[in-house]
């Protein structure tokens, strides 16, 4: 396959020039020549491009990311960063779930004020103490559990 022009790269991967300059900058991703003024891309970036942003969504640095590379390019991703990773992904999935269901018990709860309701205010406190991301306890999905 021919090298890619950079407004192909760009076209294809959803990313814009500017971030292709910043990835190269970074040493995250390397133009194999140009064209006239125009950057050009063994179309393997665009694989790399992917692994980037996947990194990005699950929440790596571009320094995190960039440990990723070989020397010559090629993914060494370390198999217990990963896994580490994966661990503090569930631990925001399960905090952002008790946030949820708290978010949902303070819209739908029945009491006069949102102060007066004792899972709001424990929610409150939890909150302010840091303790609400690590919390174990549910708040109720329906008014009447409150």
């Amino acid at each position: 396959m021919t090298e890619l022009d950079i407004a192909e790269v760009v076209q294809r991967a959803g990313v814009p020039a500017s971030t292709l300059r910043f990835y190269e900058e970074k040493g995250l991703i390397a133009a194999s020549g140009r064209r006239g003024l125009r950057r050009q891309y063994d179309p393997a970036v665009l694989d790399r491009l992917a692994l980037i942003a996947m990194g990005r969504t699950a929440g790596f640095s571009l320094d995190e990311i960039a440990r990723m590379f070989a020397p010559d390019g090629q993914p060494r991703i370390d198999r217990q960063v990963l896994a580490a990773k994966a661990e503090e992904l569930d631990r925001t999935i399960r905090e952002l779930g008790v946030l949820r269901d708290s978010l949902r018990h303070a819209a739908a709860c029945p009491a006069p004020s949102h102060m007066e309701c004792p899972t709001f205010r424990r929610l409150l406190r939890a909150t302010a103490s840091g303790t609400a991301a690590v919390s174990k306890q549910r708040a109720p999905r329906s008014p009447q559990e409150r």
